[in-house]
């Protein structure tokens, strides 16, 4: 007999998708045939599988030995070998990254301020990003063991771009991914920036539009809302959509002045929708580019900022969060503000 106590980390999901992430070999079909002869058992009782697992669970499994390690997958030599580096790899990023600060962190979520040239989430295997040194971090303050996560690896929830600084949420459990995910998904959380782009901007506006990607370019544009024909309808009301219109997200970006400069304005954004480049090229798409930014920017004007300050890429900082009012677990994040502040070169180029 397998006998498990579930933990804070795995609470939250359905049985069934524990059971499939303790037992990755074995087939739907058999797990929930085990379930109906009470070979798996959940807290002594029969389950079904839709059951959501709450810490302090007891899971009991009536299988031979043999048959186990068949559906567990056993591990070989060489897997602990693998397991062993891939946690000095993560031990690596959390050395090799000592500016990442913890604004926040309980039990289930953590809040990391990210400098602008970490990557939040890898683009190439070799790479060492903000997730690695997320679980390096953890396994130095031994809340993780050396072992692989098996039921949920702790994971970055919202992604920055390399060169955005700032505000990065992460899940230290599926109950921390599963809030985290929620709000998102809701636009109940509150994310700000701020930044710097040419031009005077001497009013606060909230501007819409339709955001297409290039995946070939990794860029996108911008295309403005038609007329609305159906007073009452939403952002799609009597558009007339072609082929490209369908893979357009609708957007909304609003921004208020900071300070008004001689060539340029600190602006504070609030992301409405959250889409990939959408800040960069929705205020460049209306006549204020980010300074710093060259691929949707002014490279002129980016040069002279280069010369003179040092502005190597986009000045562009994820500055602040505001949680809504939350239940139990969470009551401690219930309403909250955080903040991250503003890297050195932002108070450098003002004038």
């Amino acid at each position: 007999m397998y006998q498990a106590i579930i933990t804070d980390r795995e609470a939250g999901q359905r049985f069934d998708k524990y059971l499939h992430r303790l037992l990755p070999n074995a087939g739907s079909g058999f797990l929930y045939k085990m379930l109906r002869k009470r070979n798996i058992t959940l807290n002594d009782k029969k389950a079904d599988g839709s059951e959501k697992t709450v810490a302090g669970d007891c899971v009991k499994i009536f299988f031979a030995q043999e048959t186990l390690n068949k559906f567990m997958g056993k591990v070989s030599e060489q897997s602990a070998d693998s397991s062993y580096f891939k946690s000095q790899e993560y031990r690596s990023a959390y050395r090799q990254f000592p500016d990442i600060r913890v604004v926040y962190e309980n039990d289930h979520i953590l809040i990391a301020d990210k400098p602008a040239g970490v990557l939040s989430q890898k683009a190439e295997k070799t790479d060492l990003s903000l997730n690695e040194w997320l679980i390096g971090y953890l396994l130095e303050k031994e809340t993780l063991s050396g072992q692989e996560p098996a039921f949920y690896k702790p994971s970055v929830c919202n992604r920055l771009d390399r060169n955005t600084s700032g505000m990065v949420l992460c899940a230290k459990t599926l109950k921390g991914a599963q809030l985290l995910g929620g709000l998102l998904k809701e636009r109940t959380l509150h994310k700000y920036y701020q930044l710097y782009v040419r031009g005077r901007i001497e009013e606060a506006c909230l501007v819409e539009g339709y955001l297409v990607k290039d995946e070939k370019k990794n860029k996108v544009k911008i295309k403005p809302v038609p007329g609305k024909t159906d007073p009452g309808g939403g952002p799609d009301a009597g558009i007339q959509k072609n082929a490209e219109d369908k893979k357009a997200a609708y957007i909304q970006t609003r921004y208020k002045p900071l300070k008004a400069e001689a060539d340029k304005t600190l602006l504070e954004v609030e992301l409405i929708t959250g889409k990939p480049h959408q800040i960069r090229a929705h205020l460049a798409g209306i006549g204020h580019p980010l300074l710093g930014d060259y691929k949707y920017g002014d490279r002129v004007w980016n040069e002279e900022y280069r010369r003179q300050f040092g502005v190597q890429s986009q000045l562009l900082h994820a500055y602040k969060v505001v949680f809504p009012p939350l239940d139990e677990p969470f009551t401690d994040l219930s309403g909250r503000t955080f903040f991250c502040e503003l890297p050195e070169i932002f108070g450098r180029i003002s004038r």
